[in-house]
């Protein structure tokens, strides 16, 4: 993912601080295809957050493997974030992430970008630069063209199911939030993004992590006009009193106006909102950082018992 020098064959790409895809030849070449889609995003979910008390009891092993490979390696540390006691985040944390805090301010830099990634009904799969800057590449005599697409596809190039040129799913916006969440734990609310980008207002990971998830939620709920997103202009749903207030949870949406896509009843990851309301309506900031992530589930699963 991310390799020492100047190279082209990783996906880390220096220049422009993102991460991309790398297409690999038979000849065993590799190059990168400059295309910012969700995987440059997923980066920021690969890590996890270890509680100070009892880390070399519990984790015996792990601490053992962390101190040789930190001798081998010495010239990699910089790359990663660091997880020993010489950068010891919040309440005595440690982290292990692939993403390292400058690495994170520019992932973040570009997802919150209202231009980009940061729609008004979530993160989109592809980013909006896209739509007037399409990435054109020729291998072989044929071309090769992708470009945002805020609903269904155009073409069915790389695959059958084509719809994530800027379309809004549901799973990877949920673990976008989990991500910023388990990374605000170890950082805490000293660390601050713009968000969003260009906005001039800066917000912890945790206030970015509720503001993803309210727009996530403005998909379904009514907007100032009295129409809900989800339903666009189907004037049955928006306006018959039998159906208006009953919710199809669709399987992806429209990057740009949040109209539900593809198929109707995806309740299996769409239905993650529900989770979502009422994670937020349950936890505060001062919550989320002195609570450790076992106690924290444990807590929310009495509540849901208990509701």
């Amino acid at each position: 993912m991310d390799r020492i020098g100047e190279n082209h064959d990783e996906m880390w790409d220096g220049k422009d601080g993102f991460f991309y895809d790398l297409l690999h030849l038979p000849n065993g070449d590799a190059m990168r295809l400059n295309v910012r889609s969700m995987v440059g995003l997923l980066p920021l979910c690969a890590s996890t957050v270890f509680e100070a008390e009892g880390l070399l009891e519990r984790h015996p092993r792990l601490m053992g493997l962390l101190e040789l490979f930190k001798k081998r390696h010495p010239e990699l540390l910089k790359h990663i974030a660091p997880a020993d006691g010489k950068f010891i985040g919040y309440n005595q944390r440690r982290l292990f992430s692939v993403c390292n805090k400058e690495k994170i301010e520019r992932i973040l830099a570009y997802m919150l970008d209202e231009n980009e990634f940061f729609g008004p009904y979530g993160i989109r799969s592809l980013s909006k630069y896209h739509q007037e800057h399409p990435f054109v590449f020729n291998l072989s005599g044929q071309e090769f063209r992708v470009q945002y697409l805020p609903s269904e596809s155009n073409n069915g190039m790389f695959g059958g199911n084509s719809n994530w040129r800027g379309p809004v799913w549901m799973p990877v916006n949920a673990l976008l939030i989990r991500g910023l969440l388990n990374l605000y734990q170890f950082y805490g609310d000293d660390f601050k993004v713009e968000c969003p980008t260009g906005s001039g207002k800066y917000m912890t990971l945790f206030e970015v992590a509720k503001e993803l998830a309210r727009r996530l939620s403005s998909i379904f709920l009514r907007d100032a006009n009295g129409n809900r997103p989800v339903y666009g202009g189907t004037k049955k749903f928006q306006d018959d009193p039998y159906w208006k207030d009953y919710i199809l949870f669709y399987e992806y949406f429209h990057g740009d106006n949040g109209a539900g896509l593809g198929a109707s009843h995806q309740t299996g990851w769409t239905g993650i909102i529900a989770r979502s309301l009422d994670l937020f309506a349950r936890l505060q900031p001062a919550d989320a950082l002195k609570t450790g992530k076992a106690d924290m589930v444990a807590r929310m699963t009495r509540h849901q018992v208990a509701g």
